[in-house]
């Protein structure tokens, strides 16, 4: 079995053994409250989007959505879930992935599932695919075992990654009975806005 969370066949495992304990079977309250305040139409991205239930939230919303995953086995548990909006959901990895900036990036549990050497490189990342004004949203998830995936990170290093090209405007606790319990009482909503 993989043990690097970095690799698919780490995830090819877990979902095919169905393993997923992060999966929380459809969209958290909080994104449906900031999916409810957007006035326009957004381009979005979905970077390791799992199971994809965020995907059909923001296409019947009007938002222009893409998510990426580079575990086949769950992009099939993507295209199963998702039916004709499985088009949306391309296998691509994160890290090199070519696209025209997008107004927003979703973030749950991606970056927690990445091994902490590569924080650097997904801050940067993120301020590649984000377009000046944009928006980093999600769930981030603090703790500080040293165990993972879920890797937990503290509010001061998530501060250093994204502060330099990123503002933080939102933040948020998430009530026990909105998470999941690999998440519970650890995890924040969080909006970032990329810097001009």
């Amino acid at each position: 079995m993989a043990q690097d969370s970095s690799l698919p066949g780490f995830w090819d495992t877990r979902y095919r053994g169905g393993v997923v304990p992060w999966d929380a079977a459809g969209v958290p309250p909080h994104l449906k409250s900031w999916l409810q305040a957007q006035k326009a139409a957004l381009r979005v991205l979905i970077p390791g989007c799992g199971t994809g239930y965020e995907v059909r939230a923001f296409a019947a919303h009007g938002h222009d959505v893409l998510a990426i995953e580079f575990a086949d086995a769950a992009i099939e548990a993507a295209q199963r879930e998702l039916g004709a909006l499985s088009e949306r959901v391309v296998k691509a990895d994160f890290f090199v992935f070519e696209a025209a900036p997008f107004d927003v990036i979703y973030e749950r549990a991606f970056m927690c599932a990445l091994p902490r050497r590569l924080w650097p490189q997904w801050a940067a990342r993120v301020a590649q695919l984000v377009r000046p004004g944009g928006e980093l949203a999600g769930f981030f998830y603090f703790d500080d075992n040293e165990r993972g995936p879920p890797f937990g990170i503290s509010p001061a290093r998530l501060d250093e990654l994204l502060g330099p090209r990123f503002e933080r405007i939102e933040d948020a606790a998430i009530a026990p009975n909105e998470s999941i319990a690999v998440f519970q009482g650890k995890e924040r909503w969080q909006v970032w806005r990329r810097r001009l």
